[in-house]
């Protein structure tokens, strides 16, 4: 068997020079390879590397395909920032001036009001100048009794004897209370202010005269402009709304005087500006029996101005002999928020 392979060999490597020579070496050959068929399946392995090489020589073109995937790519890289381009400028362009506009800070209520009235000068300087309520708008046989609380160094104390009276015999009030004087009697204030009998009504955060000016009333000096006026109403008011939830819509300036620019002020705040047509204790400076001639000249829709802040007068006393008298000509008392005002 060796000898077969070893022929073989010996046959690969002079087979160029035996298919050029005689005959009968060829035929040699030949009978060696007929006689030993087995060696002969190794033949095949030489043309092997024929394929080997081919394969080779195609592997690009089985890569070929691969070109059409890096194109396709491109097409995505192209897209991609057109709509990124086109989108940017959008928005910054058009939306963002649009917030600077509105930006600007609205005028306050108050700034409005002092633009409006700050040229205006006023004609007329009393208790009853117009815009001024006066009497309750009826002719029922109606009183309404009001009472200040003015505060300050001499007017901060509170008349209690009036204000039993009041509860005993049921009578409805409407009390104008300054900011001073519910500073110096807060728990009083509460206590009044949670009584279904009475209401409670605006007068002045510092008991000042309702001006655009500063004219005086009874040697005080009244609000100096607009916006000081403003303040004096404005601020007393919410200070009554903290305590009781309430914003009160009657105003009775300091010493009841004011201006007719000053009431229309008052207006633009929300408040009605109201004095009264019968003075019933002139400051609590009257004695008992004066206090009683006011009270009993008193007609269907009367509002009385008396006080509830000086214990020492005669205020309470003079009420109390009135108000029987007054039941029996058929007069009843209410608030002023029961009827209209005129």
């Amino acid at each position: 068997m060796k000898t077969a392979f070893l022929l073989f060999a010996i046959l690969l490597i002079v087979a160029p020079s035996v298919a050029a020579g005689p005959g009968p070496m060829q035929i040699a050959v030949k009978e060696g390879a007929v006689q030993e068929p087995p060696p002969a399946s190794p033949a095949p392995a030489a043309p092997s590397p024929a394929p080997v090489v081919r394969k080779k020589i195609h592997h690009p073109d089985a890569q070929a395909p691969a070109a059409p995937a890096a194109q396709a790519t491109a097409p995505a890289t192209v897209k991609t920032p057109a709509p990124d381009t086109a989108q940017a400028p959008v928005p910054a362009a058009v939306k963002a001036p649009a917030p600077k506009a509105a930006q600007a800070p609205a005028p306050s209520e108050k700034q409005r009001i002092i633009a409006a009235y700050k040229n205006q000068a006023p004609r007329d300087w009393g208790e009853t100048v117009e815009g001024v309520r006066t009497h309750l708008d009826t002719s029922d046989r109606v009183i309404a009794l009001t009472f200040d609380a003015c505060g300050g160094p001499k007017g901060s104390k509170v008349d209690t004897a009036l204000i039993e009276f009041l509860r005993k015999e049921k009578i409805p009030a409407t009390l104008f209370v300054s900011g001073s004087w519910i500073n110096a009697n807060p728990a009083v204030f509460k206590a009044l202010a949670a009584e279904p009998l009475f209401e409670i009504g605006n007068h002045g955060l510092a008991h000042k005269p309702c001006s655009v000016n500063g004219k005086r009333a009874y040697g005080i000096k009244g609000t100096a402009n607009v916006g000081e006026l403003v303040d004096e109403i404005e601020m007393n008011g919410k200070k009554i709304e903290a305590a009781t939830g309430r914003k009160p819509v009657f105003y009775r300036p300091g010493t009841s005087y004011c201006d007719e620019v000053a009431v229309k002020v008052a207006g633009e705040l929300g408040y009605q500006v109201v004095n009264f047509n019968v003075l019933g204790d002139a400051g609590a400076t009257w004695p008992q029996e004066k206090v009683r001639e006011a009270l009993l000249r008193a007609e269907p829709g009367s509002i009385v101005i008396m006080h509830m802040n000086q214990p020492r007068s005669h205020t309470a006393a003079g009420l109390k002999e009135a108000v029987p008298l007054l039941r029996e000509k058929g007069f009843r008392f209410v608030k002023l928020s029961e009827y209209p005002l005129k």
